[in-house]
């Protein structure tokens, strides 16, 4: 499926002058029709997934309790 810059933008909750970047920078694959840039939404998904995978592990990493250090004395 293709987007255009606006749904794109609208997709990945940026700016369109943001996506227009990206795809100047040639980080985001786009079609030139001879009007409009056209976008495969499929590219994204991949780095979607990652995002949620990294976001979980993050959340794991930081709920983590802290265990106890055995070797702590309590020295006076």
């Amino acid at each position: 499926m293709y987007l255009t810059i606006k749904e794109t933008a609208e997709y990945l909750s940026m700016a369109e002058s943001n996506v227009e970047t990206l795809i100047k920078q040639k980080k985001i694959r786009a079609i030139h029709d001879g009007e409009n840039y056209l976008i495969n939404k499929e590219q994204f998904n991949t780095h979607l997934k990652q995002m949620e995978k990294y976001k979980h592990l993050v959340e794991e990493i930081l709920n983590e309790p802290v265990p106890e250090d055995i070797d702590i004395k309590d020295e006076d």
